[in-house]
């Protein structure tokens, strides 16, 4: 009988293959269609692990029959006679112990065999077939009895194995499982395999959705499933997903929340309704949001807000105490600064309009949608500043505001409340107070994890709403909210007083799991379409659309570069010389540092470049005939720059130091550049600045010729130019890492 092994010219995934065919041949199917799984690998461990055993030396010859399971081989190891393995399954991982002199292979018709045969000459014994033909990640059910080794490990003696499925790529190495975050995302069934960490994440995930749905049944909620797909996208500020329906040659639009629904029921007689289920915005990612994600929502008649706030306390309680969850624990906010959360009730109650004055001193309901140019003012003259302030409008000022004289305070989990209505146009206007909406958010040390209303049930005012947001979007805003003529007449019909509460589930789970970015809670997210790279002769492949092209560039990671400055040292630079500029630089610095990643070159390098390229502007005044010349050879001298990586920088203010764009590195830079200033104007032009941006908030303002009138549209498509990757691509790269 041949054996198969690898050679130089024959990978393993081909040796595995082979390994099928030899299997077959020996009469063995090599993917079962059935086992008879008894005992999960858990309930092994729990039954057996303080009982006496038998001696293994009187247990090789004569075996009892007591379990009987089934998992995949994570390691074996053959010592002569003897061998050993780890199987894992669903609950746990136990050890098992094979022995040439006692192994058979139970066939798919239930035969014991020994010895096995091909059709040639010679003869294979089970052993051999286990030692040689099962790989690691191979599935296998094992029988017979359980001992103790001498070092007290339980383990089960195999007398009999059957096979029952092979796998044809080898597992990543089990003692250092998957690290590349890009291969976590896209091949989770690795991660989950390799990573216990992970593995443990997600059944807590799921028993999280059981515990949350038995504490609705306790409150005597009833579970509704609302459409995904309508006629119309309503209830939330976000842009929406459009599909057709071929049966009625009609757009639809998959759902951005589930409100519309879950009302009118409450219109039908239903009191007490909650859904959990999938939301979509057609809108940016990044780490703490998804296009796709998981929401609950619920609606509770004759409650308002404030009924709902000590709802939540309880929901959360539950959850915690059920879920045996520690009530203190570290929460990274998103600036990356990790603090100790408790989330022992009741929570903390902060007033939006009262928190920002007392932290300032300014009465932010007292300011239209007109007044931008006096809440400037007024915030210069409490020696308050931001970026950018000066291009900002009412609502973005006092967003800007809270978050840089409110936010960082809070640590939570706090309840946000009393939001001036120009905030939140939509929500039900307090009684007491019309410049004041009805509204709370739970804060958890910067993150935003749930909100809730007391809800408009006027259908008059809602219409009128609705109106509003129609014209908006006749104007242009892409977030604006259609309007819902069936959702109206049902309101007519009589709605009654209600609160309604929405929650995103990855984000409260991504919190209790102290995961800093919502894909680490989705299982399988989505991921863009996966460009393979390769390298030869010099040249690196490009991305033009998200197919390969070749461009042939100098090869930058040379020698050249050994002499890096430490990194510590050119931040410390930057924040030298760097004032009104930085922001900027920091942006094109973490543009750089993605593209790097994507094509697999050096990010440190890149984020050098882009952190330094306009080290120099402010130094001296901004004056473009100086920049690039002998102040920004003194200053990046400081550092000991390497000449090359200089001349990378200068290429890209090419007309005045005539440095070529030549390489790689330099076409980046030259494509980012412009680019990041221009969407960085645009976000600041939006009340939620870069988050949910996409490409066409973009391209709607580079038509606009008076917008960022500065900016030199021809730079703007140097991405074009340059790299061959339509703007229409490169832009939401570019807003995916300037929001990193």
């Amino acid at each position: 009988m041949d054996e198969i092994k690898t050679t130089d010219h024959q990978g393993e995934r081909e040796v595995r293959i082979a390994k099928i065919q030899k299997i077959k041949e020996m009469g063995i199917v090599p993917y079962a269609q059935h086992f008879d799984k008894k005992n999960l690998i858990w309930d092994i461990i729990r039954e057996y692990e303080t009982k006496e055993h038998r001696d293994i030396n009187d247990i090789i010859p004569a075996p009892i029959n007591q379990v009987q399971t089934a998992g995949r081989v994570m390691l074996y190891r053959s010592h002569g006679k003897l061998a050993f393995a780890k199987l894992l399954d669903s609950t746990d991982e136990i050890q098992l112990m094979f022995h040439r002199d006692n192994c058979n292979l139970m066939t798919n018709d239930g035969w014991l065999m020994t010895n096995l045969n091909d059709g040639s000459e010679e003869w294979m014994s089970a052993y051999k077939f286990m030692e040689k033909l099962v790989d690691v990640g191979d599935f296998i059910g094992v029988t017979w009895e359980v001992f103790k080794t001498h070092k007290g490990e339980l383990t089960i003696f195999v007398s009999a194995f059957t096979f029952l499925s092979k796998a044809i790529r080898p597992l990543p190495e089990k003692f250092h499982g998957l690290h590349d975050q890009e291969d976590i995302y896209r091949k989770r069934y690795l991660d989950l395999v390799t990573n216990p960490e992970s593995y443990q994440r997600f059944l807590l995930k799921s028993k999280f959705y059981q515990v949350l749905r038995e504490f609705y049944t306790k409150e005597w909620f009833v579970e509704i499933q609302t459409n995904i797909l309508w006629n119309s996208a309503s209830w939330a500020a976000a842009k929406p997903f459009i599909t057709h329906h071929n049966d009625y040659d009609s757009d639809v639009y998959l759902r951005i929340a589930f409100e519309t629904g879950l009302k009118k029921a409450t219109v039908g007689r239903f009191e007490k309704v909650f859904e959990i289920g999938q939301d979509f915005r057609n809108e940016g990612s990044d780490p703490s949001h998804l296009q796709e994600f998981t929401q609950v929502e619920h609606y509770a008649v004759y409650r308002n807000y404030e009924d709902n706030m000590k709802f939540t306390e309880k929901m959360m309680d539950y959850i915690f105490d059920q879920l045996q969850l520690p009530k203190k624990f570290q929460v990274m906010d998103k600036e990356g600064q990790s603090k100790e959360v408790d989330f022992t009730t009741p929570r903390e109650r902060i007033d939006y309009t009262k928190g920002i004055l007392d932290a300032c001193g300014i009465d932010i309901t007292k300011y239209g949608l007109d007044d931008a140019d006096i809440l400037k003012k007024d915030i210069l003259g409490k020696k308050i500043n931001f970026e950018w302030m000066e291009k900002m409008g009412t609502i973005t000022l006092i967003d800007y505001l809270y978050k840089k004289v409110l936010r960082p305070t809070i640590v939570g989990p706090a309840f946000i409340y009393n939001y001036p209505v120009i905030m939140q146009p939509l929500a039900r206007v307090s009684d007491g107070d019309g410049n004041i909406v009805e509204q709370f958010q739970l804060l958890v040390n910067g993150r935003e994890i749930c909100k809730a209303y007391s809800e408009l049930v006027n259908p008059l005012e809602q219409q009128a709403n609705f109106d509003k947001q129609t014209e908006a979007a006749n104007k242009g805003d892409e977030e604006a909210t259609s309007g819902d003529d069936d959702f109206v007449t049902a309101m007519e019909y009589g709605m009654p007083p209600q609160s309604g509460f929405g929650m995103g589930l990855e984000r409260i789970l991504a919190i209790i799991t102290q995961q800093e970015n919502l894909r680490d809670v989705v299982m399988f997210p989505l991921m863009k379409p996966e460009v393979k790279r390769t390298e030869e002769d010099g040249n690196v492949e490009m991305l033009k659309g998200w197919k390969v092209e070749r461009l042939s560039v100098k090869d930058e990671e040379n020698t050249d570069y050994w002499t890096l400055p430490a990194l510590e040292d050119v931040e410390k630079l930057a924040k030298k010389y760097l004032k009104d500029t930085y922001r900027h630089c920091l942006d094109v610095a973490k543009v750089m540092k993605h593209f790097a990643h994507k094509l697999g070159q050096n990010e440190e390098i890149r984020y050098i470049a882009g952190l330094l390229h306009d080290i120099d502007r402010d130094h001296v005044g901004k004056d473009p005939t100086k920049h690039m010349g002998e102040e920004f050879e003194k200053i990046v001298s400081e550092v000991h720059l390497p000449k090359i990586l200089a001349d990378d920088i200068k290429s890209h203010y090419t007309s005045k130091t005539s440095v070529a764009v030549s390489s790689l590195l330099r076409r980046y830079l030259v494509s980012v550049d412009e680019l990041t200033g221009f969407i960085f104007a645009v976000g600041l032009m939006r009340p939620t600045g870069l988050e949910w941006m996409d490409y066409s908030s973009v391209k709607k303002k580079l038509k606009d010729k008076k917008f960022a009138a500065g900016v030199d549209r021809t730079e703007v498509l140097n991405c074009e130019k340059y790299l061959a990757i339509p703007l229409d691509q490169f832009v939401p790269e570019m807003i995916k890492a300037m929001r990193g």
